[in-house]
């Protein structure tokens, strides 16, 4: 990887993300950063579209992270430097709350992006650093130090692996600890929600970032995103010999645009229908009186989270019961689910399930918002080559792009690096 900086210079930015993030801080800064924090990717077992209607979600953090190398400074500016960009992005702390003015509705209107003045890629930093100054009386706001900060990932961009809510986590550890703000995970993750919603502009739930900033180990985090309280599922799937492999499309989604609002209000008119505060309190049974009550586009999207939710609870209660071997059925339906009634897949996420279903994967389904990105597949660890060759061969007899294929592991969330 190639960052350039502006005054035209090059580096070489090292594979992982801590030593790229320091590197390019060097470069940027012609010193070495205080501190380089990282947070993870996260991959969401199962539970799509949940978490915005206040349902259940069990998502991983992943060993794929990104870091932000930081140094306070004494001008009261905060300039934000990325491997993504060619040149930092410089701005005065002060005028955070002008650039990103709060709505008071928690979310910018679907698919009003970051303001024009401000590349998308810095307004997750900015973002994090506006959110955290709302958390805080305004004299003390008004005091807090400007930051350098040097951003690094090897999270995948756009495949449905939250590389956005890495970056927040990332930038969210290094302000909390130079600015002693003394905020709990929980916290951050809500600033890290606030800075998508209304300085990115993306009408996301909470997952990605309590998924990011609560993993653990050989673990999912099983999340009830009205309570926000959280639960530590042990998966296993070491122990049974299993791999969860990523097929990559290389399709990019953006959240900021497509066709993921139009989800969220069609979720919202059923929820106003049933007379039902969110989507989180219908269950199965009230499917019948939904149908009679919306137009079909509405009834499928409503179906799909009433009985994604019970997938959750389910894969929880097989996990604990019987193990990883037991929760493939729940993955594909998962999918068909999300295909047919959410219609958020795509051709090349349909071939990489299929196919991987097709030469011995136990389970698989599209991940993430939609609209492109990845799939998982759980798969015998003896069998991760054979699926990885047959994905292989089913985009290139498809025309498509070959896909990126690589396993990941359930990993720990932010820590601090250096």
């Amino acid at each position: 990887m190639v960052a350039i900086l502006s005054d035209g210079a090059q580096i070489s930015v090292e594979i992982t993300a801590v030593a790229g993030a320091a590197e390019l801080f060097r470069a940027l800064t012609g010193s070495a950063p205080t501190g380089v924090w990282s947070a993870p990717g996260r991959a969401n077992l199962i539970g799509e579209h949940t978490d915005y209607n206040d349902g259940f979600v069990l998502p991983f953090a992943i060993q794929h992270r990104t870091a932000a190398a930081a140094r306070l400074r004494a001008d009261g500016r905060i300039r934000v430097a990325s491997t993504f960009a060619s040149e930092p992005v410089e701005v005065a702390l002060d005028d955070l709350d002008a650039l990103f003015p709060a709505t008071g509705s928690g979310t910018r209107t679907p698919g009003d992006t970051a303001p024009a003045t401000v590349p998308e890629w810095a307004a997750y930093p900015l973002g994090i650093a506006w959110a955290l100054r709302g958390l805080i009386p305004a004299w003390a706001a008004a005091t807090l130090p400007g930051v350098d900060i040097a951003i690094a990932s090897d999270v995948p961009v756009g495949a449905g692996l939250s590389s956005s809510a890495a970056i927040e986590g990332a930038a969210a550890s290094a302000l909390n600890e130079l600015w002693g703000l003394g905020l709990d995970p929980v916290t951050l993750a809500q600033a890290g929600r606030r800075a998508e919603n209304e300085a990115v502009g993306a009408p996301t739930g909470i997952m990605d970032q309590m998924a990011s900033m609560l993993g653990h180990a050989d673990a999912a985090v099983f999340l009830d995103c009205r309570s926000l309280e959280t639960r530590s599922i042990p998966l296993g799937f070491a122990e049974a010999g299993l791999e969860v492999l990523v097929i990559d499309t290389g399709v990019k989604h953006a959240h900021s645009t497509g066709g993921y609002g139009e989800r969220r209000a069609s979720c919202e008119r059923g929820a106003a229908a049933l007379g039902i505060a969110a989507l989180r309190d219908a269950t199965p049974a009230d499917l019948p009186r939904a149908a009679e009550l919306l137009d079909e586009v509405d009834f499928r999207r409503v179906r799909h989270v009433v009985t994604e939710d019970q997938r959750v609870l389910d894969t929880v209660a097989a996990l604990a019961a019987d193990g990883p071997r037991a929760i493939g059925d729940l993955l594909v339906a998962s999918h068909a689910s999300l295909r047919d009634d959410f219609e958020i897949s795509i051709p090349e996420l349909d071939a990489a399930v299929e196919a991987a279903l097709a030469h011995g994967a136990i389970g698989a389904r599209m991940t993430g918002g939609g609209f492109g990105g990845a799939a998982i597949a759980l798969v015998d660890h003896d069998a991760v080559e054979r699926v990885s060759d047959a994905v292989r061969r089913a985009f290139a007899d498809a025309g498509f792009a070959e896909p990126h294929l690589f396993t990941v592991t359930p990993s720990d969330g932010p820590r601090r690096d250096v």
